[in-house]
C-alpha cells in the first residue's frame, strides 16, 4: 500500500472519529433509555488508561534513548491497544452516558475549562499524527517517524495527561 493511501485511509479514519464524537457530546442521537450499568465505570477506566499510557510514553522515550529498539516497539504497541480501547470505551461512554458539567460557581473552572478544551482540541490533532507514526515506524522508515514523532509524541503525551487531570477535576460531579 502506498504512503498516500494510508495517508488517505488514516485521515478519513480521524475525521469519522472526529464527527462520531462530535454527534455524540451534542445529543444528535437519542440515548437510549436504559442505562448499562458498567457506564459509571467508564470514566475512571479511561483515567486509568490516559494513565498507565502515559507512563507507557515515558518509558517508551526511556528505551528508545538507550538504544533499545524492540522494548520500545513493545511499548508503543501496548500504548496503541491502550489507547484504541479508550477511543472505543470512550465513544461508548458518549452515547450512553449523560454530559457531566462542572459547576459554574467553582473557582478552578476557568482551569478546568483550559484543560479540558486543550485536551479535546489536541486529542483530535493527535491521532492522525498517531496512527501515521505508528505506519512509519512498524514500516520501518525511521526517518519519517522521527519527523512525526516530534510531534505526535509530546501531544500524545500531553493529552493523555490531562485526561487524568480533567477525570479527578470531574469526578466529583458524575451523577451515577
Amino acid at each position: 500500500m502506498s504512503d498516500k493511501a494510508v495517508f488517505r485511509i488514516v485521515m478519513s479514519l480521524s475525521i469519522v472519529v472526529f464527527l462520531a464524537v462530535v454527534i455524540l457530546n451534542r445529543n444528535i442521537i437519542p440515548k437510549p433509555e436504559h442505562i448499562p450499568e458498567f457506564i459509571r465505570y467508564q470514566p475512571l477506566l479511561h483515567a486509568c488508561i490516559n494513565g498507565t499510557c502515559t507512563v507507557l510514553l515515558l518509558f517508551s522515550l526511556y528505551f528508545i534513548r538507550r538504544k533499545n529498539i524492540a522494548m520500545h516497539k513493545r511499548i508503543n504497541i501496548i500504548a496503541f491497544f491502550l489507547s484504541s480501547l479508550f477511543l472505543i470505551s470512550y465513544v461508548t461512554y458518549h452515547y450512553l452516558a449523560e454530559e457531566t458539567i462542572f459547576p459554574q460557581d467553582n473557582p478552578l473552572r476557568p482551569v478546568y475549562l483550559f484543560i479540558l478544551i486543550s485536551h479535546i482540541i489536541l486529542a483530535a490533532v493527535v491521532l492522525p499524527l498517531i496512527l501515521l507514526s505508528f505506519y512509519q515506524g512498524l514500516k520501518g522508515n525511521i526517518i519519517k517517524h522521527k519527523k512525526l514523532t516530534r510531534w505526535s509524541y509530546p501531544i500524545w503525551l500531553y493529552v493523555t495527561t490531562t485526561g487524568v487531570i480533567v477525570y479527578l477535576m470531574i469526578s466529583p460531579y458524575y451523577k451515577f
